[in-house]
């Protein structure tokens, strides 16, 4: 018997949507270099090679343990890599992706990671080669809108309010903006000016943005609307009050 995982309930083209991030099963629609990527990152000079904080595992001679040999160690884990980060924020207004489903696409799709959710935004931190793997499938792939969703490492907000008069989401830090039909990035994620302009691509229409959204919204795909959903949510919230209360 072969085991399909649920991995979100639903009908929708949200749920559908919410379903392909969890599982990593997404459309790439873009393509971005790993020079490029590294320089919006700003963790280290495009084309150098990662700084290590340790070295390699293979010289370390570490004494036998059951666990390490049953689970292997990711690539920048096996090197010594250093920790680093990718953040992003997204758009309320019908992005791709929201910070949840971001993170569950990290957990789901990727080891070694270390996901974090906030109101408007999503970090991932990891070794920094496994971490740039993870920050290049989302900004090449529909879990991402280059004009709904950003790369910011500091001073994320503006995902709350309305978009800009060309359809972009407000950065108070400028790092992007649409030029001649595709967004162009001229800062790293925390706004340092880059020596390159890194073409991000065109970014979605406002009709594929509301088909590929994992978001519900009363004037798109209603939450009330998914019938299994609310059924769901329901017996998870339902479930936590019944088995989480207590009284002693």
């Amino acid at each position: 018997m072969v085991y399909n995982p649920q991995y979100y309930p639903g009908a929708t083209s949200v749920a559908i949507n919410r379903r392909k991030h969890i599982s990593g099963d997404l459309e790439k629609l873009r393509e971005i270099s790993d020079e490029d990527l590294t320089a919006v990152l700003g963790h280290r000079a495009p084309g150098s090679d990662y700084p290590s904080t340790h070295p390699p595992l293979a010289e370390m001679g570490e004494p036998e343990c059951s666990v390490r040999e049953m689970v292997e160690a990711t690539p920048g884990a096996k090197a010594g890599d250093r920790v680093r980060y990718v953040q992003f924020a997204d758009s309320m207004y019908n992005a791709p992706a929201t910070p949840y489903f971001r993170s569950y696409f990290a957990a789901n799709n990727f080891r070694g990671v270390d996901p974090g959710t906030l109101s408007g935004r999503q970090i991932v931190e990891a070794r920094e080669r496994d971490m740039e793997e993870c920050a290049k499938v989302q900004m090449e792939t529909e879990i991402s809108c280059p004009a709904l969703s950003g790369m910011r490492g500091a001073t994320v907000h503006g995902h709350s309010v309305r978009l800009q008069e060309d359809g972009v989401m407000f950065d108070m830090l400028d790092r992007r903006r649409l030029e001649d039909g595709t967004i162009i990035m001229d800062k790293d994620q925390v706004a340092i000016p880059l020596d390159r302009r890194v073409d991000l691509g065109k970014p979605m229409s406002e009709e594929e943005a509301a088909k590929r959204t994992t978001i519900y919204r009363v004037d798109n795909v209603s939450f009330r609307g998914d019938k299994e959903v609310v059924e769901w949510v329901h017996r998870v919230f339902d479930q936590r009050t019944t088995y989480g209360f207590q009284p002693q």
